[in-house]
């Protein structure tokens, strides 16, 4: 049996560090799978994918909370199912009234009645209410899966909801929205990294070329020509 912990971020701003810190207290063997990914849908989360393939039955999947599995109801409630009857138990620390485990013993502790009074009709009868009422149970515990996943789709069209109000208040009022072309946000490390530039480079006070600059520094390629670009506008 294996544990893994799957934590997902929206963006690279966020933490994920809560999510980590959360499900190692609980499962401190788990096995930690981190991604970065935007979107409701399952579809492109890689890492997501190669847990899915690589998962079998009796392991465990932790979440911190329904909504790090997906974010789309459908979809959601839909992979659920289709863990929990692979026999991958799946934990949500938030919502732990829905983990399969919860689940499984609705499955399990179906009305199990065996009925003969020796009357035909009596014995069709009471098989009819025993049947409803297992179906009832059935679809109590799965109308309690879907609300979580429902509630965790709405709580994102919530808020993207409340971010475009907000975009087009601030437009309304003439404020600026994002950053002003020809402003740079500058790090410690951005900052030393052009320093070093301006030292080494031959197109300023140095003598290497590009690639050498790059190995040097120990940054991208991407960030090199963004911080050549920016000390080149500035006149450094």
């Amino acid at each position: 049996m294996s544990v893994y912990g799957y934590c997902r971020i929206s963006t690279r701003k966020q933490s994920i560090e809560r999510q980590i810190r959360n499900i190692k207290e609980r499962y401190s063997n788990a096995t930690i799978i981190e991604e970065t990914y935007t979107g409701t849908k399952i579809v492109g989360r890689e890492k997501w994918k190669n847990l899915l393939n690589k998962v079998k039955p009796d392991d465990i999947i932790v979440f911190d909370s329904v909504s790090r599995m997906s974010r789309d109801a459908e979809e959601g409630f839909e992979l659920y199912e289709r863990l929990f009857n692979k026999g991958v138990e799946l934990v949500f620390l938030k919502e732990p009234h829905i983990n399969t485990s919860t689940y499984r013993e609705a499955v399990d502790n179906k009305l199990k009645v065996s009925v003969d009074t020796g009357d035909i009709a009596t014995d069709e009868l009471m098989d009819n209410i025993i049947q409803a009422l297992n179906k009832y149970i059935l679809s109590l515990a799965k109308t309690q899966i879907k609300l979580a996943f429902e509630q965790a789709e709405k709580e994102v069209k919530d808020l993207q909801q409340r971010t475009r109000e907000g975009i087009e208040t601030a437009r309304l009022a003439g404020k600026q929205i994002g950053q002003k072309k020809g402003v740079t946000f500058e790090t410690k490390k951005s900052k030393k990294s052009k320093e070093q530039i301006k030292k080494y480079s031959k197109d300023f006070m140095g003598s290497l070329n590009d690639i050498e600059v790059m190995k040097l520094v120990g940054i991208s390629r991407n960030s090199y020509y963004k911080y050549k670009k920016e000390l080149l506008s500035s006149d450094y």
